[in-house]
């Protein structure tokens, strides 16, 4: 699939996660996808909807629906980028969350002024005993950044 959406230019994500997985009796670490069928796409409904009708018989594609208004979930373009930084990054340790499990504090927004995570926007909270920065994509997942200094961190007026 990944190969028909690139073609178009219309695959925006694939959230994946470097794991270790036993090959041929050895111990190798390997991307994987950290959400198993869960593809996020950068394109109009219309196009996805051409996608989805000429696909349908050989790979079944499903919306996350926003069950308030009966559509697609549709993710801000800032929100997607933040969340790609953070969970696009194999070299540090970030944390997946699922919604339900998701009972935070809300906390304060903020942007990233440095480091691997610069230009990220999220939440500051307390996660495990760190402060993290944690980018919520509401009814889908959050992902939550390795420690953050404060020092790291400018609050952002909403």
């Amino acid at each position: 699939m990944r190969g028909r959406l690139d073609a178009r230019r219309t695959l925006k994500s694939l959230v994946a996660d470097l794991r270790y997985i036993m090959k041929s009796g050895k111990r190798v670490r390997k991307l994987l996808p950290a959400i198993h069928n869960l593809v996020f796409v950068y394109s109009t409904r219309k196009r996805i909807d051409t996608l989805k009708d000429r696909l349908e018989s050989s790979m079944p594609i499903r919306f996350i629906m926003n069950r308030e208004h009966c559509r697609p979930v549709v993710i801000p373009e800032s929100q997607m980028r933040s969340f790609i930084l953070v969970a696009g990054n194999c070299d540090e340790a970030v944390l997946y969350v699922e919604p339900a499990e998701l009972h935070l504090v809300k906390g304060q927004k903020v942007r990233i002024t440095g480091g691997v995570f610069e230009g990220v926007i999220g939440e500051f909270v307390r996660i495990r005993h760190d402060r993290r920065v944690v980018v919520n994509i509401e009814g889908v997942m959050a992902v939550a950044t390795t420690f953050i200094p404060p020092s790291l961190v400018e609050p952002i007026k909403e």
